[in-house]
């Protein structure tokens, strides 16, 4: 069984969050019901609103592997390590929202770095700063696991490093600086595949993805695609056995059917 796993920024969605030059492989995807699965720095909120968009009914990850969600009965085995709410098995891997926000503000404080989070922005400025209208701001400011900031003055080694010490991560998205927990999106991918591999005898796993936060969960994939962005060059580094495509929703579009073509023959 062929699955995707997708990062959604920059890669099926180009920068005013439209995907409609992916649209012919969504539509093959969905006739051939291969599963999609989105892997994002997005919150639960923002997936759910594309997920009924496409009418993509698959388990997702959210918060930079914050978190696995997977609707209630999509596998016909037991979860057991799974909390049950709002009609998914949910399984955490991120640390709770108010002890990554104020990690971030003691490490700031520490390092003399001035940082900008999105629990210290209103929706209208997370609007303007991420060219989103102010509903899907709302969205985005609706976090659990993962903390977007921006570093505005000061040493950001030091910050970094201060983050580390209070033994928290940090990684680069397309446009923020994240701090989280130990989670990172391939200990979901591996996860997620394993429930895969409990009821399907072959399961061979396509990942995409264009940045360093995705690297992680690039390395666990079978076939590891490596959409062309500002971070393509550490990206390669990282993840070696990589296949680097063209990006944004027109390369995804034509990679996924790349794939899907050759996984057929």
């Amino acid at each position: 069984m062929l699955i995707f796993i997708t990062d959604m920024d920059g890669t099926l969605l180009d920068a005013d969050y439209g995907f409609e030059e992916a649209q012919p492989a969504l539509q093959e995807l969905k006739e051939r019901q291969i599963p999609l699965v989105f892997c994002t720095s997005k919150t639960r909120a923002e997936v759910e609103a594309y997920r009924r968009q496409l009418d993509n009914t698959h388990p997702f990850i959210v918060e930079n592997g914050g978190a696995l969600y997977i609707p209630e009965s999509h596998f016909p085995v037991p979860i057991c390590s799974a909390e049950h709410r709002d009609g998914y098995a949910v399984i955490e891997f991120g640390s709770p929202y108010p002890e990554i926000v104020d990690t971030l503000l003691k490490a700031a404080e520490e390092s003399g770095c001035t940082v900008l989070g999105f629990s210290q922005m209103s929706v209208e400025e997370i609007s303007r700063r991420c060219n989103l209208p102010p509903a899907a701001a709302q969205l985005a400011k609706q976090r659990e696991y993962d903390e977007p900031f921006e570093i505005l003055a000061g040493d950001s080694d030091r910050l970094l490093k201060e983050i580390e010490k209070r033994k928290k991560r940090w990684t680069r998205g397309g446009r923020f600086y994240h701090i989280l927990g130990a989670n990172d999106k391939g200990h979901c991918v591996i996860l997620l595949r394993h429930f895969y591999e409990r009821i399907y005898q072959s399961v061979v796993v396509a990942g995409l993805g264009d940045g360093m936060n995705d690297a992680g969960f690039l390395n666990v994939v079978d076939i590891p695609l490596l959409m062309e962005s500002d971070e393509i060059e550490d990206l390669k580094k990282a993840v070696p056995r990589g296949r680097i495509c063209p990006g944004g929703p027109r390369g995804w579009n034509a990679t996924v059917l790349d794939v899907i073509r050759n996984y057929s023959n």
